[in-house]
């Protein structure tokens, strides 16, 4: 019955969904988002209000999510107006329509609708837009339920009226909807079909919103605050060779982290700025929760310490277990049993293996765990972490647990653990693959068997953050004990809500809020908070934050400026790291581990028709150091070693356009160039970073995004090389902290044209760094020495390309990459 009412409740708010999206007028989007994002006001005409830290109730968090998610709504579908081109449109016959609940229900033949799929929302009208003066008045949307099987579509419209404003609920009639309601119902008439954009993400998040009074975590997730509790009453202990190792491998950060997951508390949050280790945390804890054990049982309704009798000399123990267990001398005999060709329940974990996982007869407890990331390739970036490493036993023995990952475009690293690949090798056991058309639907319903079963045999199941709310997990027996959300920052608070529905008892959320936000497409929905994520909602309302703090990657020089600028000097050095970082081009300053360019004469530009920029000079004399330094440094000539990032799409392909027309078609394995969101989460030996914005009187645009810059400067594990002017720079707090910094370390250079003469042999000779004084050498290149300045609150900064008056957003490079 529980089932039945959460399926009712999710039509339910599927039909509210649909009856409000589908009611819009398309043209009148377009005239409101012109009208709106330069004039919203205090966003009560729109009913809406911003996110705050913590809520009263449940009609408060509704009343504020709700109407931003539509308007990331509304902009999704809008997104794509500037690509459109009238070879977009489509051609569709009508083959039958029928009322159902307030809604059409419409059968099509869409000619060329291949690339059209279940959930993609459509523009239907009698005409194409653009067609003569006289604009038609018969348009409406319709969204894809359903592909059928002799070629036509199933599409859903609502034309009982618009629905204006979210929070009112309240639909008007309207002539637009009411002249496509008479011709609809027209069978064999055609209409023009025009695909605005896929729904299929940002409804699963929708669903997860208005599911949040059936979410076991609702209280807290309202108030931002867990009520008191007796740890010791819920804590879960580690046996002792797993806690050793858990202890000589992780530092006491790492490790104080994978206590608060053990003291059962409901959410614990993570934070892993760069090179800490989050990922190898993520292992930790996978290992620890799988074969942890509760401290304390309940028994007759009261808890009670398991008692243990006094312990036996390590000999005695071996010889009590060997006479009570023989088979822990050797193997179990039901263990010794391989699979014969793959069709007795279990499946490749490593690609090239076919071994069951080997669960000892000592655990007692299996919890069921969810790993979940907003994007396929953070996803992927951790599923073969598990692949290659493995976890830890109880008696610390690297194993591969069962493992799944779902989802789309699986990185062909972890193709073996992909549930559509696991599904062909199952079907290929049962001999299915050449079935004819009338055992078609048997096949289908074996596919549905194999994937719920692949689902409740894993231990570990890995999947995006929407792919979490499909239709797969509903058909799954079972629920989740934990959930795990790695780079919890980066998405909105809805998108984390996913997961949470499939019954989960904890929730760790591991991210870095001062790297790179959530993509929201609205400004408007950016402006009032929505791209805010539940990890910063949490840690703002005062939420503890276990922070990683030890970090592997960079040099000492490198991680100076952001630990004092974004993690309050709590960063420090893990042993050996400057030894590690060193490299040979430190000789010269100009080649040292935190360098400043100015570039006071570069100029920035606008390519014609984009909300990008550019900047020429930067881009000669970036194109001038990366020569110097492969000249010089060889082993430098590769992509695999050298980046140059821009937080501008138009930079980087200026960057890409010129290194093609020096190196030829490999330039790509000379050099990794891309934005510095296609940049999160990667590292490098040199990073040379283009700030691009060079002008007199306006603004750095989303350059002024601390985030961005953290991220843009920590990629590199020897040499970060920051090439921008200095005095548009420094309208910005953060980077005019960075560029004293490197003032004050005598590692700011000022450069003029010709940019040659900065990189002659003798400019680079009169660089090298002398062994004679602390402060170093002086030469002609002008050098001062001011201090930090105060770090300020970072959160008064907001990650808005709109507000800083750039246009469009910038740096997206395909990060959230969802069906």
């Amino acid at each position: 019955m529980a089932v039945d009412k959460n399926k009712l409740e999710e039509e339910t708010c599927l039909r509210r969904f649909y009856r409000i999206a589908l009611s819009w007028d398309y043209l009148r989007l377009l005239k409101e988002s012109a009208k709106n994002s330069k004039n919203i006001g205090d966003g009560s005409a729109l009913g809406l209000k911003e996110v705050k830290d913590t809520y009263r109730d449940i009609d408060d968090y509704l009343a504020t999510f709700e109407p931003l998610l539509f308007e990331e709504v509304k902009a999704q579908i809008l997104q794509g107006r500037d690509e459109e081109d009238e070879t977009d449109w489509k051609v569709g016959l009508v083959r039958e329509c029928n009322e159902a609940d307030g809604f059409h229900l419409l059968n099509i033949i869409i000619q060329d609708g291949d690339s059209i799929s279940q959930n993609d929302l459509l523009l239907l009208s009698k005409k194409k837009f653009g067609d003569g003066k006289e604009l038609t008045m018969v348009y409406a949307f319709a969204l894809v339920e359903h592909r059928l099987r002799d070629g036509q579509h199933r599409l859903r419209m609502y034309l009982g009226g618009e629905v204006k404003r979210i929070d009112k609920d309240e639909v008007k009639s309207c002539p637009r909807l009411l002249n496509m309601r008479s011709l609809i119902t027209e069978v064999d008439k055609s209409w023009y079909i025009l695909k605005t954009c896929s729904l299929s993400t940002i409804v699963r998040e929708y669903v997860a919103l208005r599911s949040i009074s059936s979410l076991p975590f609702k209280d807290l997730i309202l108030t931002a605050a867990e009520s008191n509790y007796n740890s010791e009453d819920r804590s879960w202990k580690v046996p002792r060779p797993l806690m050793e190792f858990i202890e000589s491998n992780h530092n006491e950060s790492q490790q104080e982290a994978i206590r608060a997951g053990l003291s059962r508390d409901k959410f614990v949050l993570i934070q892993g700025p760069p090179g800490t280790g989050k990922t190898q945390t993520i292992l930790g804890l996978l290992s620890a929760i799988l074969h942890a054990a509760p401290a304390r049982v309940h028994s007759k309704g009261k808890l009670c310490e398991i008692k243990l009798g006094p312990a036996l000399p390590i000999q005695d123990k071996y010889n009590h277990w060997g006479k009570a267990s023989p088979w822990l001398a050797g193997i179990n005999p039901r263990d010794a049993k391989m699979p014969e060709n793959g069709d007795d329940g279990f499946f490749p974990t490593s690609g090239n293996e076919l071994k069951p996982e080997v669960v000892n007869s000592s655990r007692k407890y299996r919890v069921r765990v969810l790993v979940c990331a907003p994007s396929n390739s953070a996803l992927d970036e951790i599923v073969l972490r598990v692949l290659n490493t493995g976890i830890r036993d109880e008696n610390d023995r690297a194993y591969h647990p069962k493992i799944v990952r779902i989802g789309l475009k699986p990185h062909h690293s972890v193709q073996s653990v992909s549930i559509d690949y696991l599904v062909e090798q199952k079907l290929a056991g049962m001999e299915t693959q050449n079935i004819d058309k009338q055992k078609q639907g048997r096949a289908e319903r074996d596919v549905d068997i194999i994937r719920a079963s692949l689902l409740d045999e894993a231990a570990i199941v890995f999947s995006t953050l929407s792919f979490s709310g499909s239709a797969l997990f509903n058909k799954s027996n079972r629920g989740y004990d934990v959930v795990i959300i790695d780079e919890a920052a980066q998405a909105i608070e809805p998108a984390t809500l996913i997961p949470l529905a499939n019954g989960c008892k904890q929730v760790f959320l591991v991210g870095d809020p001062v790297q790179l936000p959530a993509t929201v497409i609205s400004p408007i929905a950016e402006k009032f908070g929505y791209g805010m994520s539940l990890f910063k909602r949490f840690q703002r309302a005062g939420y503890p934050v276990k922070m990683l703090k030890t970090q592997y990657r960079m040099h000492p020089e490198i991680r100076s400026f952001p630990s004092r600028e974004f993690y309050a000097e709590s960063l420090e050095d893990g042993p050996d790291v400057e030894d590690q970082t060193t490299r040979s081009w430190h000789k010269y300053r100009c080649f040292g581990p935190f360098c400043f360019f100015d570039i006071h004469e570069g100029k920035e530009s606008q390519p014609s028709g984009s909300g990008s920029w550019v900047n020429e000079d930067e881009a000669e004399f970036v194109l001038l150091m990366y020569l110097k330094l492969v000249t010089r440094y060889p082993e430098l000539k590769s992509s695999s070693r050298l980046a140059i990032i821009s937080p501008y799409r138009h930079q980087v392909k200026l960057f890409r356009e010129r290194f093609r027309s020096t190196f030829g078609m490999e330039s790509d394995k000379v050099v990794d160039i891309n934005t510095v969101d296609g940049f999160q989460g990667r590292e490098k030996d040199v990073a040379i970073f283009s700030c691009v914005r060079a002008s007199k009187d306006k603004g750095i645009g989303f350059v002024a995004d601390f985030r961005r810059m953290n991220v843009g400067i920590t990629r590199a594990r020897s040499s970060v090389l920051v090439v921008g002017s200095a005095s548009s720079l420094k309208r910005d707090k953060h980077w005019k902290n960075l560029v004293e910094s490197a003032e004050q370390r005598n590692y700011l250079f000022k450069v003029s044209k010709p940019y040659t003469k900065f990189f002659s042999d003798e400019s680079i000779k009169s660089m090298e760094v002398k062994e004679e004084g602390p402060e170093g050498p002086t030469d002609d290149m002008e050098t001062n020495a001011p201090v930090y300045g105060n770090t300020g609150d970072a959160d008064l900064v907001q990650a808005d390309e709109n507000e800083y008056g750039d246009g469009e957003g910038e740096g997206y490079d395909g990060g959230f990459d969802e069906d």
